[in-house]
């Protein structure tokens, strides 16, 4: 072998393989269409609200809520009197927040599409939104690059991530040394730090505002907390249904720890805070 070759196969067992985005967004395609979403995803709307406050939203802008799930931050912006589209690559989460628009008379134009490949001209929207969406595409320079391409200039870009020291980001910690993610991919949790942001869209951005918000988790119990979430949230339930009884217990022993261990409600109920990173990036001006 070459000095040349001897390099370049250097560089690359360096970068390790390039994992197969195709195949990882089928299989999560499918995590996030398991379970139902929708009974987790009703109870985080004040996140939506929020984002859509930091962001500005005002009557008459176009919106584009990506990767919406049940529709948390496309009905904030329709509160506001935006002209909204709210995506989803799971048609079935797409039907919830229709049916929730529906019940709440406003009007919002649902469209399946995929966070990494939108469906629409450079610089259709005045603003795009993403709360704990967009983190989890495989992809993450495709998916801020389609955020960057489909905002204005001057528009503005808001987003909502878990943090990697927050509960969801300990959870997927945990859930990883027990079925680990596929090999050389980016854990979702990065979007909830300043630096990675940065990195994804400090070339395009004239701007980014960072907050460090919590949302509170509120349930029965940590059991309940438990159930709910292996009987509804795609990640949980896979995870559990990936391994053998004696894994299984082992999980739900270390989630349950991590629980209680942030418990601020004693055993009357439980209530659990979850940091997030609360970003707005302002496009560029060309």
């Amino acid at each position: 072998m070459d000095k040349r070759t001897q390099s370049t196969s250097t560089v690359a067992q360096a970068r390790g393989a390039q994992p197969d985005f195709s195949a990882i967004k089928h299989r999560q395609q499918a995590t996030w269409a398991s379970g139902d979403f929708a009974v987790i995803g009703v109870t985080l709307q004040i996140v939506g609200e929020t984002l859509a406050e930091a962001a500005d939203i005002r009557a008459g802008e176009t919106v584009l809520d990506v990767a919406a799930g049940n529709g948390n931050a496309s009905l904030a912006a329709a509160h506001r009197f935006a002209r909204v589209t709210s995506t989803d690559y799971v048609p079935a989460l797409l039907d919830k927040g229709r049916a929730r628009a529906e019940a709440e008379g406003l009007k919002i134009d649902f469209r399946v599409a995929d966070a990494e490949n939108l469906p629409f001209a450079d610089s259709a929207f005045d603003v795009a939104l993403s709360t704990f969406g967009v983190m989890f595409t495989p992809d993450h320079m495709k998916s801020s690059s389609e955020l960057l391409r489909v905002v204005r200039p001057g528009g503005r870009i808001g987003l909502a991530s878990w943090t990697p020291d927050g509960l969801v980001g300990q959870l997927f910690k945990t859930i990883g040394k027990y079925v680990p993610p596929p090999a050389g991919l980016r854990s979702p949790a990065m979007w909830g730090t300043e630096e990675y942001l940065r990195e994804l869209f400090g070339a395009q951005a004239a701007a980014i505002r960072i907050v460090r918000r919590q949302f509170v988790f509120r349930y029965a119990s940590t059991g309940h907390w438990l159930q709910v979430f292996k009987d509804y949230y795609g990640p949980v339930q896979k995870a559990f249904a990936a391994l053998d009884g004696p894994g299984q217990a082992a999980l739900e022993a270390d989630i349950t720890g991590m629980l209680h261990g942030a418990n601020s409600a004693g055993g009357a109920s439980l209530v659990v805070p979850s940091e997030y990173l609360e970003a707005v990036i302002v496009k560029r001006s060309e």
